[in-house]
């Protein structure tokens, strides 16, 4: 009997054993805990890796002897697979195939911790800054702040002012621009400079032509951390935006240098090609009022000549060029330039006449074509007719945009003045056409409009 019941003592303790047995390799071979076990496995060999230690250790023992007892199935989507898994995938501990035959492991915590190791940083786009010069001399001070007024109400990037003054006006610059309320002021910088000439007579030089104007042949030299760079005149107005202008520079090619618009459009009425005494440009040659130049391909462009035929440098040639013609040239350096661009045509750009309309244009009849076609887009007020009654159409646009004050209704204050007073020049040479003067400031006005006031207006979506 006793031995019956230690019989049946060790038999039941015998089949608890495998019972447990069997639970714990089955437990061992659930794909669930198997999968978190290779995850757990391939964080320490990947930490073991980035400390240059092996993370592999013997196999446990009685996995691989459970496994010999009893073989599951596998389940239809292989082991690790779940019955319901969030659309994507699981976010945290995937293996993702880098396409190299290499399965990485990507987990959540060491994505955070790589990120906070990489401070973000934030690339500032470069803000493209127009540059505009002028010199200034005499009696032109107001003339030279219109021109600035009007350049700067109609922009859109922002303008650094390169003035070339005497002593006794740059003092005045200042004075008058700190007036300008802080919402023009914002829009530009403005740096002043002495007359200087690099080579041979200063005194020649300041008195070639009109005062100080042969400053201008001079700017490659003293802006030397300027690249490219448009100079105009003080009797120049912008009647819409300088970037218009400025984007011309896109269009030079390989060659090109300086753009500038022709001095005539009819050769039959043309100065230069009825009395010049000295090569020039093409068939009527060029007006230097409004002049856009790439300062660098300037610099490094070794230019043909009549003297050297090896070439010379823009500084090294503009004295001996001087010296050559000097009894020859009426119009000074604007004479130069011609003398210059007649030996290198390749160099320069043309472009239209509505992009420096002068009385010429309309004083022997309206021979701009593209004024006519676009309006005019650069006013060039030469002979003096923003201060004398020869032709009142330049002088209406001259005085309304210098005593326009900022901030007013542009239409109110700007352009329906224009508009009114244009009516008493009907029967002026320039005054019948009133068309070409108004066509592109209302468009332009309609912009400066648009940006300023309806697209803040508009709600949000």
């Amino acid at each position: 009997m006793r031995i019956h019941c230690k019989v049946v003592v060790i038999a039941v303790c015998f089949g608890v054993f495998l019972l447990l047995y069997f639970l714990g390799g089955n437990a061992a071979d659930d794909p669930l805990r198997k999968e978190v076990a290779r995850e757990e496995e391939g964080e320490e060999a990947a930490a073991a890796e980035e400390d240059g230690v092996s993370s592999r250790s013997p196999p446990e023992p009685g996995r691989d002897v459970a496994a010999k007892f009893k073989k599951k199935k596998r389940p239809a989507g292989g082991y690790g697979a779940r019955a319901k898994e969030p659309p994507g995938g699981r976010k945290e501990g995937r293996a993702i195939n880098t396409g190299a035959g290499v399965n990485v492991n990507v987990n959540a915590k060491s994505k955070r911790r790589n990120n906070a190791a990489r401070p973000v940083t934030k690339r500032k786009r470069v803000e493209e800054v127009m540059h505009l010069a002028v010199v200034a001399c005499g009696n032109r001070l107001d003339e030279t702040l219109a021109m600035v007024k009007s350049a700067l109400l109609f922009s859109l990037k922002r303008i650094t002012f390169h003035i070339f003054a005497e002593d006794t006006l740059a003092p005045q610059f200042e004075e008058r621009l700190k007036r300008w309320p802080r919402s023009i002021s914002t829009k530009f910088q403005h740096r002043i400079y002495p007359i200087t000439f690099s080579v041979g007579n200063a005194d020649e030089w300041k008195k070639l032509f009109k005062p100080c104007a042969a400053q201008r042949l001079f700017l490659p030299v003293i802006l030397k951390d300027v690249d490219s760079l448009l100079y105009v005149d003080t009797d120049v107005l912008f009647l819409r935006p300088m970037d218009d202008i400025w984007d011309l520079l896109k269009s030079f090619n390989a060659t090109q240098l300086a753009a500038m618009a022709p001095e005539h459009e009819v050769p039959k009425i043309g100065w230069y090609s009825r009395f010049a005494r000295h090569p020039f440009y093409g068939v009527t040659g060029v007006n230097s009022g409004v002049m856009l130049m790439n300062l660098t391909r300037i610099r490094s462009t070794m230019f043909k000549n009549s003297m050297i035929p090896s070439g010379l440098s823009w500084e090294d040639i503009l004295h001996p060029l001087y010296q050559k013609y000097k009894n020859h040239i009426t119009w000074g350096d604007q004479d130069l330039l011609n003398i210059i661009f007649h030996y290198n045509p390749e160099c320069l750009f043309i472009f239209p006449c509505q992009w420096n309309y002068r009385p010429d244009h309309c004083m022997y009849g309206s021979n701009c074509k593209g004024a006519e076609e676009e309006g005019v887009s650069i006013l060039h007020g030469n002979r003096g007719v923003y201060h004398d009654d020869k032709q009142p159409a330049f002088k209406v646009v001259y005085d309304a945009i210098r005593e326009y004050p900022f901030e007013d209704n542009m239409f109110q204050s700007l352009f329906y003045p224009i508009q009114t007073k244009f009516l008493d020049t009907v029967n002026t040479l320039c005054g019948r056409i009133p068309q070409v003067f108004l066509k592109q400031i209302e468009k332009t006005m309609r912009k400066v409009f648009e940006e300023k006031v309806v697209r803040r207006v508009k709600p949000h979506k």
